[in-house]
């Protein structure tokens, strides 16, 4: 499936994240018309433990997947209390099929649940069906929306309990 690939954890402005960010873009933009994500995002806001980003690295060192984390609580955006929003999910072309998204997606909620966060929220759009389909088959459901694109017909937000690990005994 996945082997050889390492997760690494890296700062948002790492330049293999900005790499795979940009190239992110490019494929918002092609989906929505010329969009782009907008949403303001600061590195710090990745940093443990209020949040974490990964890559995927192939056994060559090129990184071939992205994602991350961040706090969220009440706010005026929609968020809840305790809430992990999950941030620029995903895989270059050439390594889709891999299982590197939701290899990367379940490192990131068992971090987010071991910082105390009891709710995974994520915002996609109805132009990326295989990130709907990800979400649904990984415990997801269509919630209310919220975040930065709350308003926008094409937008579809999903969260998925974060249910506390279990103790050993």
């Amino acid at each position: 499936m996945s082997q050889g690939i390492q997760l690494r954890a890296v700062s948002y402005d790492h330049p293999d994240a900005v790499k795979l960010n940009d190239q992110v873009q490019v494929e918002y933009q092609a989906r929505y018309d010329g969009e782009g994500d907008v949403t303001f995002l600061d590195p710090a806001m990745f940093t443990p433990p209020r949040g974490l980003y990964l890559l995927a690295y192939d056994a060559d060192g090129t990184p071939m997947a992205s994602g991350g984390w961040r706090s969220q609580d009440a706010n005026d955006e929609g968020y809840a209390d305790g809430d992990a929003e999950l941030k620029r999910m995903y895989v270059v072309p050439e390594a889709r099929g891999l299982g590197l998204a939701r290899r990367i997606l379940a490192e990131l909620e068992a971090d987010a649940r071991a910082a105390g966060r009891i709710r995974m929220a994520l915002e996609t759009g109805d132009q990326q069906p295989e990130a709907i389909a990800l979400y649904l088959s990984s415990g997801y459901s269509l919630s209310e929306k919220f975040g930065h694109y709350r308003f926008y017909e094409s937008s579809r937000c999903m969260t998925k309990p974060l249910n506390p690990a279990p103790t050993s005994r």
